[in-house]
């Protein structure tokens, strides 16, 4: 059965975005340091997008609830990226200053594209059940692999001290013209009357929000020290690629099959526990083993869940749980939690790995069981049974 046309609009969304995030993530760090910057300095623009991430994001996504489309929210945003990656080239030549600002407005015009896509696609997948969140999603973690790969032969080749924002504009401008193209899978907009009160999030969301942006947490000593760790103790730095290809891998492999599992283990509180069981192992994993390429290899394939199955059961709990006019809003609070639980980990792991190496894996793991906890107080909180994007499941204990 061919996929329906609404899936692979969606899909090819998803990989435009994060085709231009798989370049941005790796090399725009390269590019900062191509122009001769201070570490610090380098540490402060790539720290600025986090910062504004955690403040513009909700207030945007709530937008939708107000009768904005996701659409919309989309073009314009992914053409304002595309305006300042375009600009950051010339305004290297005034300093640091104005690179942190165009940094700010690229921030401010990206917050809103993934969980728009993600908004977009919880909808299509509530109107037409036969399609799968996870297999559209998967598109996006297959373009983000593609781009790690393929990007760093690209830049190789043109050199990262022009190519990366000239790379990053183009790839942003396809984005908007695939966005400003996709008008079958945008659904009516609903706007509410903005004399109506807010409808509230409920606890059990809240609860779950609070789960999965704890588990994703955990990620952030790996995110930030693994490959500094793992090179510093013995393991060849051409290993290290191979192991963040493993991790992304793990989670591609997830999202292709996690349509066959049981009903009851794509619930969102059994996906969030599963993740944050996941999380916790690796944690500990990384602060016993993580110097011995062989526990790594498995430790980092774990990644398929720490991380895939958390963004399922996140998505799964919005889907279910986020009332008619609030549900934009629901998905900013899910990207704005997440980034600030994200950055604040990234600050401790940090302060833990200059002061003590491994204790830095070993403090994620209270993220970790801090997810789990959580994860068992929604699934306490909920009323009903949830119908996520991966069929509806029968109640459920964690």
């Amino acid at each position: 059965m061919h996929a329906p046309s609404g899936a692979l609009r969606l899909a090819l969304l998803y990989a435009v975005v994060f085709v231009e995030i798989g370049i941005a993530m790796p090399f725009m760090p390269l590019w900062l340091g191509a122009l001769g910057l201070d570490p610090a300095i380098i540490g402060l623009l790539l720290a600025l997008p986090i910062a504004t991430r955690i403040v513009a994001t909700a207030p945007l996504m709530a937008l939708i609830d107000l009768g904005v489309s996701a659409r919309t929210l989309l073009t314009a945003g992914s053409l304002g990226v595309a305006l300042t990656y375009g600009l950051m080239p010339a305004a290297s030549a005034f300093g640091w200053p104005a690179l942190a600002v165009l940094t700010v407005l690229n921030a401010v015009a990206a917050a809103p594209l993934v969980p728009s896509i993600d908004y977009l696609t919880l909808a299509a997948v509530r109107r037409e059940p036969r399609l799968d969140y996870a297999r559209i999603r998967l598109a996006g973690s297959l373009a983000f692999l593609a781009a790690n790969i393929l990007g760093g032969a690209l830049l190789g080749a043109l050199g990262e001290a022009v190519a990366v924002p000239l790379l990053l504009t183009g790839l942003a401008l396809g984005a908007s013209l695939v966005a400003l193209a996709s008008h079958s899978v945008t659904p009516p907009a609903a706007a509410r009357d903005a004399t109506q009160a807010r409808p509230p999030l409920p606890a059990c969301l809240w609860l779950a929000i609070a789960a999965a942006a704890a588990i994703q947490a955990s990620h952030a000593a790996i995110y930030g020290f693994g490959s500094l760790h793992w090179t510093g103790h013995g393991i060849a730095t051409a290993w290290v690629g191979s192991l963040w290809a493993i991790g992304v891998g793990a989670e591609i492999l997830l999202f292709a099959l996690i349509g066959f599992a049981p009903a009851r283990w794509r619930s969102p509180f059994r996906l969030l526990a599963l993740g944050g069981c996941a999380a916790f192992l690796r944690a500990i994993g990384m602060t016993v083993a993580g110097t011995e390429l062989g526990p790594v290899i498995a430790l980092q394939a774990l990644h398929g869940l720490t991380f895939g199955a958390t963004q399922l059961g996140a998505m799964a709990a919005v889907s279910a749980f986020a009332p008619e006019g609030a549900r934009g809003r629901a998905q900013g609070t899910l990207s704005a939690v997440s980034a600030l639980a994200a950055a604040s980990a990234t600050l401790m792991s940090g302060l833990a790995y200059r002061s003590g190496g491994p204790l830095a894996f070993a403090l994620m793991a209270p993220l970790a069981l801090a997810g789990l906890v959580l994860a068992a107080a929604a699934a306490r909180a909920a009323r009903l049974p949830p119908a996520g994007p991966f069929g509806r499941a029968a109640p459920e204990t964690v």
